[in-house]
């Protein structure tokens, strides 16, 4: 499965204030190449707490697009998912599944949510795990991680991230302002996952960097 990696930043790297605000850190022509990332991938991931503070519909919405819709996939160990949000909502409609280390919850699945259950990682969801439930399910060629930072982290620091779509803005929110890639430990240079830039072009005032694994 191929994986790619979206972050929309501050030039410091930064997907919110400190207070969450996050809403719009890039602009229009960034935020339409995103929907179009999201009709190039098969599903669509992102953690529970993205979806508890953004309530995000993951789904390809520019002008004239009629195709297939992508998978919604959430990250939740502990299914706190709100049953009010638009994915769980919208789950008939669109096929939506939350991956968790506990067994399936009837307010979701009789809400049409698929509940996938799998190993954790210190009372976490694996990224491989993830992967492996995912493969398992279906033909899942491709899968574009949307945030948040913590999920971001566990899939770069266990290293299956073959691609990132950087979108960085041309505004600064500090050391206080929440980081795209969350916390990890490397004790050396040498353990740092690499990647290599593929190509850089501006989208209105927004850079759009692209990177792939070496």
């Amino acid at each position: 499965m191929m994986v790619t990696l979206k972050l929309a930043t501050s030039l410091d790297g930064r997907i919110a204030t400190a207070s969450g605000e996050s809403r719009w850190i890039t602009g229009e022509g960034a935020r339409e190449q995103v929907h179009r990332l999201r009709a190039m991938h098969a599903a669509v991931l992102v953690g529970v707490e993205t979806v508890i503070a953004d309530d995000p519909e993951l789904t390809v919405r520019f002008e004239g697009y009629a195709g297939a819709q992508p998978c919604r996939v959430v990250m939740d160990s502990r299914q706190r998912i709100p049953l009010a949000s638009r994915l769980v909502t919208g789950a008939r409609q669109r096929r939506t599944i939350v991956v968790s280390t506990t067994p399936s919850n009837n307010r979701l699945t009789d809400a049409g949510v698929e509940v996938v259950t799998v190993s954790g990682d210190g009372g976490r969801v694996s990224p491989v795990a993830v992967l492996e439930a995912l493969e398992s399910m279906t033909a899942f060629p491709s899968l574009l991680i949307e945030g948040g930072g913590q999920v971001a982290a566990s899939f770069v620091a266990a290293g299956l991230v073959d691609r990132i779509e950087w979108f960085r803005a041309p505004i600064v929110l500090g050391d206080e302002g929440r980081p795209a890639i969350g916390g990890f430990i490397l004790k050396t240079l040498t353990e740092a996952p690499r990647f290599r830039r593929a190509s850089i072009e501006t989208v209105g005032d927004d850079l759009w960097e692209r990177y792939e694994r070496l």
